[in-house]
């Protein structure tokens, strides 16, 4: 502001202050760019992460027999309100409709200001919350083109208007994959089979653990809250947060009965292995049916773990809830053994989901891998320490006009090759060029000037140790072989 007044008060005010002036202003006036809170930018260097997370995990996909779609980043909020409780259905970024979308909309329910029931006026579409209700209502828009069971992966963003703090963005990827058409626990086995093959290749120390709504099912009712099985899951879903004492304060806010919270405290402290822990639900809960067959399904399913060799750890955790309405029998979640970040993958049964959309009594099952978090993790970790930051093996030089020709058909070779590779575009220093093969961390420099033209060979630089060497044109693909190897 000093420096306006300055300008302001200038006795004599020439063309030069003048110009000095209006561009002060005009710096007032722009703002930084800025991106919205809970998203990012990612640089080369995060990409190549990135993309190294989603390869591991698209190839082990691959290899159980799941086949890729897509859905749009758009919704019907008819398609996504209603699907992830009320918790989730506020967390749904909604999209203004186009045009005068206050054309409808009558002054009084303006002036009551009421977000919810004005949203419902002028927004018809909602950005996706996760990835399995759009997915549900795929397949029930293309039943009669789908082969069932249907197996899918899909890897996409999705959005939450959440509060942004570490580990939780608003927009942020999800790698799915789901079958759907089949009631047979194998397929919940297949996918912690998945879970155990994808984290052992990331190098990815986890725990799994594992629960049956049909138990949370059962335990509403042993403390006589059946019709509150979605305030009873959602509150335990955020025991890991905020304690036994805080799940038992949203229970009572809830209007969750004193009784009924007093009758719960076992299953929230119950502890010991695995079968210890079935055989005293079997105890409590000999009188449910719907209990006693979550009980027989994790039975079974811990049966088909126990007979084959999972490197991660695997428990029953009783207090798992995962708050989505959907799920029905088992539920599966994911934490890394040695980060604490929250959940980097889970899932679920779900035996009705495409019920609602009108196909009834199609069962489905499916876990998400959170790419974001699982980079979180990795980066930690340091688990990315072999990944090199350039996707360009090998630079050529650029000596200028009349070595073009030569430049051009080593880059045909090396591409045909399948090395990857470029030509540094400008005739500027070599020691520009050189500095960029540097900060680039590109391993390997073709020089290919006069010289080497007239003797129709080249020379390569290894950055690492300095060393180089000349070799002739048609040795090339014998000498970059092993980086062919490497690139396959």
């Amino acid at each position: 502001m000093k420096r306006l007044y300055g300008l302001l008060t200038l006795r004599t005010f020439d063309y030069y202050s003048y110009f000095c002036l209006l561009s002060f202003i005009f710096d007032l006036m722009i703002s930084k760019p800025s991106i919205p809170k809970g998203t990012r930018d990612f640089s080369t260097d995060e990409m190549l992460k990135r993309e190294f997370i989603f390869d591991t995990i698209k190839k082990v996909f691959k290899l159980y027999g799941y086949q890729p779609i897509e859905t749009p980043a758009m919704e019907n909020l008819s398609t996504l309100l209603g699907k992830y409780g009320e918790e989730g259905d506020r967390l749904i970024f909604r999209i203004l409709n186009s045009g005068d979308f206050l054309a409808g909309v009558r002054d009084e329910d303006l002036q009551k200001r009421e977000g919810g029931k004005l949203s419902q006026q002028i927004c018809e579409k909602g950005l996706r919350y996760d990835l399995t209700v759009p997915f549900a209502r795929y397949v029930v828009q293309y039943r009669d083109k789908l082969i069932f069971p249907f197996k899918r992966y899909q890897i996409q963003p999705v959005w939450r208007a959440d509060r942004p703090q570490k580990g939780r963005y608003r927009e942020f990827f999800q790698c799915d994959v789901d079958v759907i058409g089949s009631d047979s626990l194998l397929n919940e086995y297949e996918l912690i089979k998945i879970i155990d093959e994808v984290f052992t290749l990331l190098d990815i120390s986890i725990v799994i653990k594992l629960n049956n709504r049909k138990i949370l099912s059962g335990i509403a009712g042993y403390i006589g809250e059946g019709s509150r099985i979605t305030d009873i899951t959602v509150a335990i879903d955020k025991l890991d947060k905020i304690g036994i004492d805080g799940v038992n304060e949203v229970l009572r806010e809830k209007g969750v009965a004193a009784g009924a919270v007093q009758k719960l405290q076992p299953f929230l402290k119950l502890k010991g292995e695995t079968n210890a822990k079935l055989m005293k639900m079997e105890e409590l809960l000999s009188k449910s049916e719907t209990g006693m067959k979550g009980i027989a399904e994790l039975r079974t399913l811990f049966s088909f773990i126990r007979a084959d060799k999972i490197s991660g750890k695997v428990e029953l955790d009783l207090t798992l809830a995962r708050g989505l309405n959907y799920y029905t029998g088992a539920i599966i979640e994911v934490r890394s053994a040695d980060v604490a970040i929250g959940s980097i993958c889970g899932g679920g049964r779900y035996d009705d989901l495409t019920g609602v959309f009108g196909m009834k009594g199609v069962s489905g099952v499916g876990v998400s891998f959170g790419a974001d978090r699982i980079c979180d993790v990795m980066n930690q970790l340091n688990l990315f320490r072999s990944l090199s930051s350039s996707s360009t093996q090998v630079l050529i030089l650029n000596f200028g006009e009349a070595e073009i020709k030569y430049a051009l058909n080593i880059l045909k070779l090396l591409r045909n090759l399948k090395i990857k590779a470029e030509l540094y575009p400008d005739q500027v220093k070599l020691k520009k060029q050189m500095s960029y093969a540097d900060a680039r961390e590109i391993p390997y420099i073709i020089i290919a000037g006069e010289e080497e033209i007239r003797a129709n060979e080249l020379t390569i630089k290894i950055m690492s140790s300095g060393e180089q060497k000349k070799i002739q044109l048609k040795d090339i693909k014998s000498y970059f072989l092993f980086l062919k190897k490497a690139n396959d």
